[in-house]
């Protein structure tokens, strides 16, 4: 243990940690994951492991874990939303904190997004991942996109006040939820269709209802998130980009004029820099390949997005997606 650390009040005894779990063939990783959170020191108070809608992996998974954690399957229709939700309401600790199933926590994880809950103006938490490569970090995916495989990305701060928190590693106090409700069963991943932004509209409806309410990204919090080959690529890139413009435009649609504030000011800082960077490396001629990999990465992924967002502003006037409403609520003291 790092005896520098300023000693916590907050318990690892009041946090259930809950992992997600779809996939049969991600088995082997969820026990992983289960076992890396298992070891911190101390260990969370509850474990909850949700499968989502597949009976076999439930099965597979029972005589691979310790009696004392919770397997059960999500409640509700499929979508990684309705599995937490169905771990919060399983949940008994003051703090509920979620893992990817194709996680590993490192040594001190939980303490450290424990501890930031110190601040009782912070309401949700969150820590960094680091890329677990399965082949090698691909030369021209750009940093800033580092997001588009679950990862830390260039232009994220290391630590201060954020609007949200990477979904795969991120902690709320579980009277949030009491307070604004659960995550929006409407918004989120469905199985391997990459769609995303649960955690976004949560945290955008928390700050809209609780003034003051901090979320806040916490250093040494880290992960290791697995990358498969199937995610180094160019086509996953515009993929995923596509269908994270059809889930910004149900935020948008959500909420409030703010909501994308941060994906406008990750456009005009993070991938201008990127953009002028590449050009200026193509004109020098030191490392003009990799350079013009960037350069068309970047235009690419934006023009993805952009054509998803179109897409989901149509289909969304057509179909107004559903809200969850919060009740009236206080200020945060």
């Amino acid at each position: 243990m790092n005896t520098t650390e300023a000693k916590s009040t907050v318990d690892a005894a009041s946090a259930t940690v809950v992992v997600c779990a779809f996939a049969s063939q991600r088995l082997e990783q969820t026990v992983d994951c289960v076992k890396s959170v298992l070891n911190q020191d101390p260990p969370p108070g509850q474990m909850i492991v949700v499968v989502d809608h597949n009976e076999s992996l439930q099965a597979e998974l029972r005589p691979r874990l310790p009696d004392e954690v919770e397997i059960v399957a999500n409640e509700h229709a499929r979508g990684l939303s309705s599995a937490r939700n169905t771990a919060i309401a399983r949940s008994r600790g003051e703090y509920v904190v979620f893992i990817d199933d194709d996680a590993i926590a490192h040594e001190r994880w939980l303490a450290r997004l424990l501890s930031t809950f110190d601040d009782p103006q912070v309401v949700g938490v969150g820590g960094h991942a680091r890329p677990l490569w399965e082949t090698a970090h691909p030369a021209w995916l750009p940093p800033e996109f580092l997001w588009v495989v679950g990862c830390s990305y260039a232009g994220l701060p290391e630590a201060g006040e954020v609007r949200n928190p990477l979904g795969c590693n991120m902690a709320f106090r579980a009277g949030l939820f009491e307070a604004v409700g659960n995550f929006n069963p409407a918004v989120g991943r469905l199985g391997s269709l990459p769609l995303g932004c649960e955690e976004t509209e949560f945290c955008l409806r928390a700050a809209r209802a609780m003034r003051g309410a901090r979320i806040a990204l916490t250093p040494g919090a880290e992960i290791d998130h697995r990358v498969p080959a199937a995610r180094a690529t160019a086509s996953y890139l515009l993929r995923r980009c596509y269908f994270e413009g059809i889930s910004k435009a149900m935020v948008r649609r959500l909420g409030d004029s703010r909501s994308l504030d941060t994906e406008r000011a990750y456009v005009r800082h993070a991938l201008a820099a990127r953009l002028a960077s590449s050009i200026r490396r193509v004109a020098s001629g030191r490392g003009a390949g990799e350079a013009a990999g960037q350069f068309a990465a970047v235009i690419g992924a934006v023009g993805a997005a952009a054509v998803g967002y179109l897409v989901g502003v149509v289909a969304f006037r057509v179909r107004r997606p559903a809200v969850v409403a919060p009740p009236a609520l206080d200020p945060v003291a």
